[in-house]
């Protein structure tokens, strides 16, 4: 199962916490925007996912979805079990596996290399030096089967998402929007600036273990050629 998730418009303060509908809740963590409240998130999905009555926890970018097996007969007394389970969580490490992703960066599947050098005031190498040179966690997988959430950039390639989305990307398409970077795993619309495209695979809808990425994988991007 995936869901949408933003990352950006959370409290600073303190946890929301909001049913959705009679079926799920839907719990968003206060503070930065950052790994390691990443990390509470997968801490606080893997004690909830425990928990009688609840069908998923499903960790997502800065929040956490809880489903119901059934309607929660008490939603408040819930909501309470989440806050003081959140203030319990800790720094919870996965030992996920390094992934390295050949990218070639611009021409006709990078159609937004261009227009992203140019927001960022730098070379078109400049940029794809500065995405391929570090190390991203996958923070969530959600948008479509097999997407990874991966951050965090370099914050000298923090772009806004595009005025007006493109309707279809294929496959294999590496983007940036924000202070996150993602690689399609099929085709779809984006509002993201789509740098380059890589042949990886990263969902097999017949495999026990359908995904590629899982949360706390590390990826690696290498470029393996640039197209001016």
């Amino acid at each position: 199962m995936s869901i949408r998730f933003s990352a950006f418009s959370k409290s600073k303060d303190q946890a929301n916490i909001s049913l959705l509908g009679t079926t799920a809740m839907l719990f968003e963590a206060p503070g930065a925007f950052d790994l390691l409240t990443q990390k509470r998130i997968w801490a606080l999905a893997n004690e909830a996912q425990g928990w009688q009555g609840i069908k998923e926890a499903i960790p997502g970018m800065t929040n956490m979805m809880l489903t119901f097996r059934s309607p929660c007969e008490d939603p408040s007394a819930l909501k309470e079990r989440l806050l003081a389970a959140w203030e319990k969580a800790t720094d919870w490490k996965i030992e996920g596996k390094t992934i390295e992703i050949p990218v070639v960066y611009g021409g006709e599947l990078g159609p937004h290399l261009h227009d992203a050098a140019k927001l960022t005031n730098m070379s078109v190498d400049e940029l794809v030096n500065l995405h391929a040179n570090r190390d991203y966690s996958v923070f969530a997988l959600g948008a479509h089967p097999g997407l990874g959430y991966l951050g965090i950039t370099d914050e000298r390639i923090w772009v806004p998402r595009r005025e007006v989305p493109v309707l279809s990307i294929p496959a294999g398409s590496v983007s940036i929007g924000g202070m996150q970077t993602a690689v399609s795993a099929s085709p779809g619309a984006s509002g993201w600036h789509t740098l380059g495209h890589t042949d990886v695979e990263f969902f097999f809808p017949q495999k026990e273990k359908p995904t590629l990425l899982s949360p706390g994988d590390t990826v690696r991007f290498r470029v393996e050629r640039i197209i001016p």
